[in-house]
């Protein structure tokens, strides 16, 4: 397993790292005991950091990774949570205020049965009232967590790349990490637009969707994918074309996400073991010669399709 400086926390982060949206019914049928499967091996392979949130399954995804680290030692990986994103109903959604902020991480600290996270993340920025909000009164909570010892760290997570570079620039509460999902992948490779910016500032930077939340995968996304409809289409011309030759396109979409330079570390979304073995083999051994053309072939299409 490769291992990459997490910005300047001093934190030295897999450069695969298990994210738990599949801990819970946003990409298929909650299973717990595939899950904690899951969690144990990803440890086994030196998978190091892990990623959850409320927003994930409303609690069972920081239930069961609490299960998965009973007994496991608490200095041989690393936590990462959200608050901000919690409620599927859409008026309970999002609460970026102190008080809900305080509770938030109180309660996933409760669920995972540990003392203390080592990155606490501001979730979906985006959907605060005002930029205010976040910078007057969850960003401080967060500080005097991290003064208390419920976490070492504080980062924010959001789609808007722009949205997050404002923030760390006009935040007084030092952020050490961003976390951007879907810009770093062969439809949308925004994100190396602004790593210079993020590593001059000594933030670390966390990618997450190297499929675009399934979008770049043969069995395509969910009913819910918010993408538009020309993006869609972009992908599914790109999974047709991989189908024909016998060839997952995830698997592309994987490797050239993880070989993008200035990306501390990948979070993945693993369904089974077979997608986590699958995403660690494309890392240490690449594509075959067969892939490579096809590689090349979907990124001219996806070219030109724009």
């Amino acid at each position: 397993m490769r291992y990459n400086e997490l910005g300047t926390t001093g934190i030295k982060v897999s450069h695969i790292s298990v994210g738990s949206a599949a801990f819970s019914n946003i990409y298929g049928k909650y299973d717990e005991k595939r899950s904690l499967e899951l969690i144990k091996e990803s440890l086994n392979l030196g998978i190091n950091y892990l990623e959850t949130g409320p927003w994930y399954g409303q609690g069972s995804s920081e239930k069961v990774i609490g299960k998965a680290l009973v007994g496991v030692p608490r200095d041989s990986y690393y936590i990462g949570s959200k608050v901000g994103r919690y409620d599927k109903d859409t008026l309970k959604m999002f609460d970026f205020s102190a008080e809900k902020t305080a509770a938030g991480l109180d309660n996933t600290l409760s669920l995972l049965g540990l003392d203390y996270v080592d990155l606490i993340q501001v979730h979906d920025i985006t959907f605060a009232p005002d930029t205010s909000v976040v910078l007057k009164e969850t960003l401080p909570v967060l500080e005097q967590a991290v003064r208390d010892g419920k976490a070492r760290f504080i980062g924010i997570a959001d789609y808007d790349i722009d949205l997050m570079k404002e923030v760390v620039e006009e935040s007084e509460v030092k952020i050490s990490t961003i976390l951007s999902y879907s810009k770093s992948t062969l439809f949308d490779n925004r994100l190396q637009n602004y790593i210079s910016f993020f590593k001059s500032k000594g933030v670390g930077v966390i990618n997450a969707a190297a499929t675009g939340m399934g979008l770049l995968t043969n069995k395509g996304p969910q009913p819910w994918h918010p993408a538009s409809d020309d993006i869609k289409a972009i992908c599914r011309r790109a999974s047709d074309y991989c189908k024909e030759r016998k060839v997952e396109l995830a698997r592309l979409a994987t490797w050239f996400t993880l070989n993008q330079p200035g990306i501390d570390t990948n979070i993945c979304g693993f369904f089974n073991l077979d997608q986590l073995y699958d995403t660690v083999e494309v890392m240490d051994t690449g594509l075959s010669e067969h892939e490579s053309r096809i590689l090349s072939q979907v990124q001219a299409s996806i070219t030109t399709l724009e």
